[in-house]
């Protein structure tokens, strides 16, 4: 039996492979902020200029994730994988080299590109393999790789920076996308082009109502989580005066939590999806609600923290949420789904620094984060209002 037949009696080596990518992708993203001493350092630049290396990141994400769906509808899923982490390979070993801060700014734009789409074929294959009441569970375990990045990942590429050089991080990331794309080549099924895909028809997924609303629920209602998260170290600092060493501790928690959430959550969503969905975007308000309260001690904050990562599972269930709303245009749909929590990533620092200037303090963001995660709540809830009142609603165009 080939290594691929094996694949193919076990998903989950499948699924493991494809979570690898997940690893590399969110080692890369969440480092990036971690590392922004370092590369002010190198590249000449202050901290406010690193962050436009970090949103030209998040800008490759929104236009990448639509277009290459787009572009790439004639070709098989495994194909377009390797592709896919192939290109980041090279966005990333392109950033280990640049230059210059111009330079690095185009790279991490191009390194950018393929993360929505890869995410998005990646579960749409994950999907594939198991019963359909499986789904969302095939979706977390490929998200684990990210989640899981957020714990291991991102402190040992915070250390492997301090103690020898930021570009080693981008380029042990860049090997990173080449052991998948491999991993894609063994492990993934060989699939066949559909022959009556094409860029139009899957432009016919903007055309349906609960795409965009789902799409909208996931950008607002997960822009509460990015606004605490995006303050949260100096919140730690200033707020419960938690020193360098304690820090990313509490970040730790975040990403259990996050862990947790991809476990335990599918589970649910498999048996009641838009339920577990609606469950998730009331416990993140409840969860974002006290972490002003708790912000002031360590212990508290921390359990705190690991419940509004917990909340993140929210991608994984709104990702197979998707599926169900985008009829023959999946791909478009689901790689959509992580450009709309890069707006997501947008919003919620914007609206939590708003407040904090306002001087409303850092904890602030804490009810900044509730009302979005319960503005995602509304549309959630005008989401299952529509798919209930009739039945082809789910299918039904905006216009036309």
């Amino acid at each position: 039996m080939s290594l691929r037949d094996t694949a193919a009696a076990h998903p989950g080596l499948v699924h493991l492979g494809l979570a690898v990518g997940g690893f590399a992708i969110g080692t890369t993203e969440f480092a990036a902020m971690s590392l922004e001493p370092d590369l002010a350092r190198s590249l000449g630049v202050d901290a406010p200029a690193i962050g436009h290396i970090i949103s030209a990141y998040a800008l490759g994400v929104v236009i990448g994730a639509p277009t290459i769906a787009v572009l790439s509808a004639k070709m098989s899923r495994r194909t377009l994988l390797m592709v896919l982490m192939t290109l980041f390979a090279v966005g990333n070993g392109l950033s280990a080299l640049a230059p210059s801060y111009g330079w690095m700014i185009a790279f991490r734009f191009l390194a950018g590109l393929p993360h929505g789409a890869y995410f998005g074929i990646a579960s749409l294959v994950a999907a594939s393999l198991v019963p359909a009441d499986k789904r969302t569970t095939a979706v977390g375990r490929v998200m684990l790789g990210l989640t899981v990045a957020t714990i291991v990942g991102v402190p040992l590429a915070t250390l492997l920076g301090q103690i020898a050089s930021w570009r080693l991080v981008f380029g042990v990331v860049a090997l990173l996308a080449l052991l998948t794309a491999v991993l894609v080549a063994l492990l993934v099924p060989i699939d066949q082009p559909d022959g009556n895909a094409s860029p139009l028809r899957e432009l016919g997924a903007l055309r349906r109502s609960q795409v965009w609303l789902t799409l909208a629920t996931g950008a607002v209602g997960f822009g509460g989580l990015f606004a605490v998260y995006t303050y949260l170290a100096v919140t730690l600092h200033d707020v419960a005066g938690i020193g360098p060493k304690a820090i990313p501790l509490v970040f730790a928690a975040f990403g259990i939590g996050m862990t947790l959430g991809n476990l335990l959550v599918p589970r649910f969503a498999d048996r009641a999806l838009m339920p577990t969905a609606g469950a998730l975007l009331v416990w993140a308000a409840v969860a974002l609600a006290l972490f002003p309260l708790a912000a002031g001690n360590i212990w508290t904050v921390a359990v705190d923290v690991l419940a509004i990562g917990f909340g993140g599972a929210l991608a994984t269930v709104l990702q197979t949420r998707l599926m169900d709303v985008a009829g023959d245009a999946q791909a478009l749909a689901a790689a959509l789904n992580h450009s709309a929590f890069n707006v997501a990533n947008a919003i919620g620092p914007w609206f939590g620094g708003l407040a904090i200037s306002a001087g409303y303090g850092w904890t602030s963001t804490g009810y900044v984060g509730c009302a979005l995660a319960l503005g995602g709540l509304l549309i959630w809830a005008i989401s299952l209002v529509a798919a209930r009142g009739r039945l082809p609603r789910s299918s039904e165009p905006l216009v036309g």
